[in-house]
């Protein structure tokens, strides 16, 4: 004999509850929208500074780091191309020389130290950099061969324009801005300035160099800071 069938007796306020529980999956609030960021560098006397490097990072919650990159620095008719790059912290980057003559790399800076002999061609293995900071890189035989690169793991990075402007799509909220120049005789710490990405669609910051640049290398070949 099977046994009486249960009766199944409604929770108070149980469908509305689950009512309740599904309108708020539906509506659930995603992360805060992103904003325009735009920052402006200026020398002393008010003209843009094009090609310095812009760091942003959110103040209170450590933003997302930026994933590594696989970066190429060649040379070519006795410079590097590109003579500045910046790299999230943990990127490779490789060094082929394209050029007609044989080239010796190296870089002496504190946060990666490392010499490339002398070699045409087939680069060596892609050099990591793990360590944040300015890298400078020289030829043991051309001395006017000069380049950078900037290590960073600020989650938002990039060079200012012809017109001293960096742009980019942040999250709202309050961020620290980093300057550097490989002209500047400032510190990044001296360039250090924060400010909030609130409700509007957009936030402006300009920052004035304090002091002049230094007079550029005595070269033939421009570089690409020296705008």
């Amino acid at each position: 004999m099977r046994p009486p069938a249960r009766v199944h007796r409604d929770v108070p306020g149980a469908r509305q509850w689950a009512a309740a529980l599904l309108l708020a999956a539906l509506t659930r609030v995603g992360p805060a929208p992103a904003a325009t960021l735009v920052i402006t560098v200026q020398s002393p006397d008010g003209h843009a500074l094009a090609g310095a490097v812009v760091t942003a990072r959110p103040l209170g919650a450590p933003g997302k780091r930026p994933a590594p990159v696989h970066a190429v620095m060649d040379q070519v008719d006795r410079a590097f191309a590109p003579d500045l790059l910046v790299v999230p912290i943990g990127s490779t980057v490789e060094f082929p020389n394209s050029d007609s003559v044989s080239h010796q790399i190296y870089s002496f800076s504190q946060p990666k130290r490392f010499k490339l002999p002398l070699y045409r061609g087939k680069p060596y293995p892609p050099v990591p950099f793990d360590q944040a900071g300015v890298v400078t890189l020289g030829c043991n035989i051309h001395d006017d061969m000069l380049a950078y690169l900037l290590v960073t793991d600020a989650p938002w990075f990039g060079r200012t324009d012809k017109s001293g402007a960096w742009v980019a799509d942040v999250p709202r909220g309050r961020y620290r801005v980093s300057i550097w120049h490989p002209r500047m005789r400032e510190t990044q710490a001296d360039l250090e300035r924060e400010l909030t990405v609130g409700d509007a669609d957009r936030a402006e910051l300009t920052v004035h160099l304090g002091k002049s640049l230094l007079p550029a290398p005595i070269s033939d070949r421009p570089h690409s800071w020296d705008y």
